[in-house]
């Protein structure tokens, strides 16, 4: 898998003369088609942080977790009706332009700022996840792992750009799927089939579908999932450059609206697959828990343990599981390493680039890429020291992706708002919610919050085993506001937006220029005044 998708960079990056310009290494000249697209879009949003995470979340607190299922597709029917028509109409190549000519420099440098910080937080976990997967499997050290695997992807992402970074994404969606299969046909055939594993989950309480409790300090429940993911999903493909890239690299609007019902359908695959194993590896282990026995030390690790006791004298099953950990990471981080190189080059540290010449732009997003790929190594260092590493991508996003879809989206359907109004509003969203997620993994990693799971047992454990007493409730002695569900974190960020946004703008007399309405949504055009139609939209930055 490695060698294939370095052999992809290679051909993309040498052939024809390579990607000389910016709008070829960034956006593949526009004339990407719709299938390898829509597959890198599955593949950029599901990492090894959900291969990895997914199951295990199930195997601990059931599968209320399915209903991500509905929030990715109401997130790509919005994103297809609000987001995507505005970008692609004003042909942007990346989507922080849009907050330059809606508010101002200050802003755009903002947005991208919060952007470049976000993937530094996320990247370091996608990293992790693999190499802790193939540290279980094999006994190699992880930070031995770390910097091959990540050299490889730094290699193609680097020379290959977007053409070679979606191809890639192809290829590995299609391994990450044959492994998930692989892995799950084994285990039911193992078990005695499906029926035998859905009795399992029936004894041990797994099952959980409809749980309408609206209280938002529960875990999960149909709605904290729901509204939860979803807006966590139209943040990620409606305001970060790594997903918006994808669907403005195709040729119209039609085939981007394409590319968001397949990544819909992808995810759903994806998605319902990951709670099918999640229910296997339970009806594995339903008497003898691998974490209360001490045969890992977390709930990460239960994935690559189950592959290594069932299929580890299978020849290739194991490995392809690895393979399949890996394409789901590498997809993930050569995303992000392209939208990083696009968004430090042109959106930050434009005015210092050289403008001469159609290839120095291009050498320098292979640079960017090549820097933020080691700095992002360096950091994985730091992931190791946190809790689990679902919960803790999903927190630490959330940050930053519920700020940005405030700010995009206020600056879409609020027309009185302006640029001091969406300074203050993305800081004071930024200082809150930030405060709320980082307090509350303090608190997690104290042991003054924790998170109730189902039971687990140790009753058939071999009797050499060693095993330990996992609390199951939760300790109540802590601030209520942090054991808000980690799935509204994104949904708080976003609502502080405009709730502090639009007070200050109109405090501070609203918007002071005129602008074209092509930079509203649609939806708002009838409360748009006159002087506001008649303006023409100038894209003088391009």
């Amino acid at each position: 898998m490695l060698a294939s998708s370095a052999a992809i960079g290679c051909y993309f990056g040498l052939s024809k003369g390579g990607q000389r310009s910016a709008l070829d290494y960034l956006m593949g000249g526009r004339q990407m088609s719709m299938l390898p697209v829509a597959l890198s879009l599955v593949a950029s949003f599901i990492s090894g942080i959900s291969i990895m995470g997914d199951p295990a979340e199930v195997y601990r607190h059931g599968t209320q977790y399915w209903t991500i299922v509905l929030s990715s597709y109401l997130a790509s029917c919005v994103v297809s009706l609000v987001y995507a028509p505005l970008y692609i109409k004003l042909q942007l190549n990346s989507c922080y332009q849009y907050l330059k000519m809606r508010f101002n420099e200050s802003v755009r440098k903002m947005a991208s700022a919060l952007f470049v910080i976000s993937q530094f937080l996320y990247i370091p976990i996608v990293i992790y996840a693999p190499a802790l997967a193939l540290s279980q499997v094999t006994g190699l050290n992880v930070h031995v792992i770390t910097p091959v695997i990540s050299a490889i992807c730094i290699f193609y992402t680097t020379i290959g750009g977007l053409r070679a970074v979606v191809w890639t994404d192809t290829l590995q969606t299609c391994l990450m799927m044959m492994a998930m299969v692989a892995v799950f046909a084994m285990g039911v055939a193992r078990v005695g089939g499906w029926e035998h594993v859905w009795q399992a989950a029936e004894r041990g309480g797994r099952l959980e579908f409809f749980n309408m409790d609206p209280n938002p300090l529960e875990r999960h429940t149909f709605w904290t999932v729901l509204l939860g993911q979803f807006v966590y999903q139209l943040a990620w493909c409606a305001t970060s450059q790594g997903m918006v890239q994808r669907y403005l690299a195709v040729p119209d609007l039609r085939t981007a609206r394409w590319c968001l019902a397949c990544f819909a359908f992808g995810m759903t695959a994806v998605k319902w697959l990951s709670v099918a194993t999640g229910l296997l590896l339970y009806a594995s282990y339903e008497n003898c828990d691998p974490i209360s026995s001490q045969r890992v030390s977390r709930q990460d690790q239960i994935l690559p343990l189950y592959v290594l006791e069932t299929a580890g004298h299978i020849p290739g099953l194991s490995g392809l599981f690895v393979a399949g950990v890996f394409s789901a990471a590498l997809s993930s981080m050569s995303t992000g390493l392209n939208a990083l190189s696009g968004v430090l080059v042109e959106d930050l540290f434009a005015r210092w680039i050289p403008k001469e010449g159609r290839f120095g732009a291009a050498l320098w997003l292979r640079v960017a890429a090549l820097s933020t790929g080691v700095v992002c190594v360096v950091l994985v260092l730091i992931v190791e020291h946190l809790g689990g590493v679902l919960q803790v991508a999903l927190s630490l996003g959330s940050i930053t992706s519920g700020t940005m879809l405030g700010l995009f989206t206020m600056g879409m359907f609020c027309p009185r708002a302006n640029s001091k109004g969406a300074l203050i509003g993305s800081l004071a969203s930024l200082i809150l919610n930030g405060g709320i997620v980082f307090a509350t993994q303090g608190a997690l990693a104290q042991g003054t919050l924790r998170h109730s799971f189902l039971p687990l047992s140790t009753d058939l454990c071999p009797e050499n085993t060693t095993t330990i007493i996992l609390p199951t409730e939760p300790v109540l002695e802590t601030w209520p506001l942090l054991k808000l569900s980690y799935m509204y974190y994104s949904l708080v960020g976003a609502i502080l937006v405009p709730l502090v946004g639009l007070p200050v703008s109109w405090i501070s007399g609203g918007r002071h220029r005129k602008m074209s309405p092509d930079l509203f949504s649609p939806f708002v055009h009838r409360w748009l005044t006159p002087e506001d139609q008649q303006c023409d939209l100038k894209l003088d930055e391009k």
